[in-house]
């Protein structure tokens, strides 16, 4: 059985930098930036888990996937 963990993550594009950011209240420590969306959200795939292994929300590499759902807010 699969427990499905969902966690917000704000991302908005920096006109000044001239780069996507991406931020997160449920992600200790979440803050990266790319040059374009889709770059962010390789790096989103690899950061989350590795954020949420090391401030001991999951304990393990226990998860099977990381899906990315975009919400428009």
């Amino acid at each position: 059985m699969t427990t499905q963990m969902t966690f917000k993550v704000e991302a908005f594009w920096d006109s000044e930098a001239e780069v996507w950011v991406a931020t997160s209240d449920d992600v200790p420590g979440l803050v990266t930036e790319a040059s374009t969306i889709e770059i962010l959200a390789q790096k989103l795939r690899v950061i989350i888990p590795e954020l949420l292994i090391l401030n001991q929300v999951l304990i393990s590499k226990s998860y099977s996937r990381l899906q990315l759902s975009p919400i428009q807010t």
